[in-house]
């Protein structure tokens, strides 16, 4: 029996080289391999747990749907859908609500980091991981691919899980993170000490968006932190952050060992070198995908064609559980 995979990303930023190496290629490596079915969403609902304008969150769904589509994510091989289209996925989250005790949201560390930074927080963040939970669990979700800093969210899908079944019986599947080993975590170029951040994204130097234009990408990796050195080669050294984190860029892109990575830098003149082919990989990796993306943008039909067939696909998943779990707390269906 196939294991069924569910990842999301929100629309409140474009997608960074980080995301994409980390997460979103490895998306497309799933839809081909014959033991998974995989379901990728777009989770607009969760975007709303800060304030958002109204028609530039819009758009950038539409941007990201089509980026879905643009990276390679084929909608007759995986279910694309959008978070809010799925009414299960709220309804499903105030049930989960019922049975998740305060406590647990109180230790998420996204939530207390956050909630630091806003001088107002609403509830939503708080609730973002029940949300969560939600949209894992009410899908039948087996394996759910994810960053370090999602995984505490996973655990709580399945500390939720495991309290329903416990009161309920036996009803949701207990998921499980699948934390991706090579690439998983691409540094900021202008901090190498820091994660690439989505929230940062726009910050010149930064990241390197995957929509970026190939002349911002040179300019952003030739502006990339590095030492005063000039040894190109991996290191644990807290001095060799910056072009660890080159490296590991090229690595991932070039799907190279670490031992053939170092070799193509044995003769380079220095960091000069390596910060232009790190640029010609990430330019020759993301071109098709910004031209492809500019096509869908332009056939919002075709766009709008997917999104529906996404919605029918993800409700006919979703409601028999959300169905089968209101039952058994008691509702009249």
């Amino acid at each position: 029996m196939k294991k069924r995979v569910f990842s999301g990303i929100q629309p409140s930023e474009v997608i960074h080289i980080g995301n994409y190496i980390g997460a979103v290629r490895r998306w497309v490596e799933l839809q081909n391999d014959p033991e998974k079915e995989n379901i990728f969403c777009v989770v607009d609902l969760h975007a709303l747990t800060v304030r958002q304008e109204p028609e530039k969150l819009r758009e950038r769904t539409m941007e990201l749907m089509a980026l879905f589509i643009a990276v390679g994510l084929d909608p007759e091989k995986s279910l694309l859908f959008l978070q809010s289209h799925v009414s299960v996925n709220a309804e499903g989250a105030w049930l989960l609500n019922c049975v998740t005790p305060e406590a647990w949201l109180k230790k998420m560390t996204q939530y207390k980091d956050k909630s630091a930074k806003q001088e107002i927080v609403l509830t939503g963040l708080f609730d973002y991981p029940v949300l969560m939970a939600a949209d894992i669990l009410f899908y039948d979700t087996d394996e759910v691919p994810v960053g370090e800093d999602q995984k505490q969210h996973v655990e709580l899908a399945r500390n939720i899980a495991e309290r329903f079944n416990h009161h309920y019986g036996e009803t949701f599947i207990v998921p499980e993170p699948v934390i991706g080993k090579v690439g998983a975590r691409i540094m900021g170029l202008d901090d190498p000490t820091a994660k690439m951040s989505k929230s940062s994204a726009h910050i010149k130097g930064h990241a390197i968006r995957l929509l970026d234009e190939p002349k911002d990408i040179e300019k952003s990796i030739m502006r990339a932190v590095t030492d005063s050195g000039s040894d190109i080669r991996f290191s644990k050294e807290p001095e060799k952050a910056g072009v660890n984190n080159l490296l590991s860029i090229y690595q991932a892109l070039t799907k190279k060992s670490a031992e053939e990575v170092e070799r193509d830098f044995a003769n380079a003149r220095g960091y000069g070198d390596l910060k232009k082919a790190v640029a010609q990989v990430v330019i020759a990796e993301t071109a098709p995908i910004r031209e492809r993306h500019a096509e869908l943008m332009k056939d919002r039909g075709e766009l709008t064609r997917i999104i529906n067939m996404g919605t029918e696909k993800a409700r006919a998943i979703s409601e028999p559980r959300l169905t089968d779990v209101k039952r058994k707390m008691g509702l009249i269906v």
